[in-house]
């Protein structure tokens, strides 16, 4: 999804051979692939790229947040859900292991820093949903200690960003026509990226204004529904235990509908008036 934005005049740069795509665009069950075989691949694709497999009707019914929706698409695919499940519990296993024998071994000041940067890492390869929750925490320095707010601090401006070559298909394939048609300039790589997605430079080929290109991450939308799916179980087990007073899944929901609007933002295309 990509959203095109009036940007302040900038120089003129020049455009890369990436601007001549040939009229036939990569379809949507391709880009993983195409993400995947890139030299740089961000860790969240390397990671989590097997969520990205949604048909264009799974992904029309995640466009609205709603549970009873995700878990309609969910229920079909339950070996997608054990993967991220296991992928989960064995990510945050493993890490919490290694901080329980950092306790038993007396070393726990001597790898705190260590283990908040392992955090900070983990969080990353696991998507979207985590980093979002954690540059929330991140606001609250009440509730984390020092080594953990630098390390979540650096989700703010740390994301590495997806594929150039991926992110120019799925603007050519979203507004319908090849980049080297739809703008003259193009910045070559991302002048920003975040779990959501990233922003290009480029300049409207027709009326000659310059625009911020926004483009959604591929898989977004399908990890953040999958992992909301599975914090809201696992919310509804603590809910149930008593062992927490505030109402989590309610929090969850209220977290989730305003991502969702926040995709929905990105999934929008303005153009000039006189393009």
């Amino acid at each position: 999804m990509s959203l095109l934005l009036p940007s302040p005049p900038i120089p003129s740069f020049p455009a890369t051979p990436m601007l001549s795509f040939p009229p036939q665009f990569i379809p949507r069950a391709t880009t993983r692939l195409a993400a995947r075989g890139g030299d740089i691949i961000d860790t969240f694709t390397e990671k989590s790229g097997y969520l990205f497999d949604l048909s264009a009707s799974e992904a029309d019914l995640l466009t609205d947040y709603s549970v009873s929706r995700i878990a309609s698409i969910y229920k079909r695919k339950p070996l997608i859900l054990l993967r991220r499940l296991l992928q989960i519990g064995l990510t945050f296993g493993k890490w919490f292991g290694d901080r329980y024998v950092d306790t038993v071994m007396d070393r726990s000041g001597q790898m705190f820093e260590i283990r908040a940067a392992e955090l900070r890492q983990i969080l990353v390869e696991l998507g979207p949903a985590y980093v979002q929750i954690a540059q929330a925490v991140s606001s609250r320095p009440d509730l984390i200690p020092p080594s953990y707010l630098d390390e979540l601090s650096l989700l703010q401006d740390r994301i590495t960003p997806f594929s150039t070559e991926v992110a120019l298909n799925t603007i050519a394939q979203e507004l319908g026509l090849p980049i080297d048609q739809l703008f003259s300039e193009i910045s070559a790589e991302p002048i920003a990226a975040a779990s959501l997605g990233q922003v290009y430079q480029a300049r409207l080929r027709r009326c000659g204004q310059v625009v911020a290109v926004k483009v959604q991450r591929p898989g977004v939308r399908a990890a953040i529904s999958l992992d909301i799916l599975i914090l809201r179980f696992l919310a509804g087990l603590i809910k149930r235990a008593g062992k927490f007073n505030t109402d989590l899944q309610a929090v969850l929901d209220e977290g989730a509908s305003s991502l969702s609007q926040l995709l929905m933002i990105i999934s929008l295309t303005f153009i000039c008036s006189n393009y």
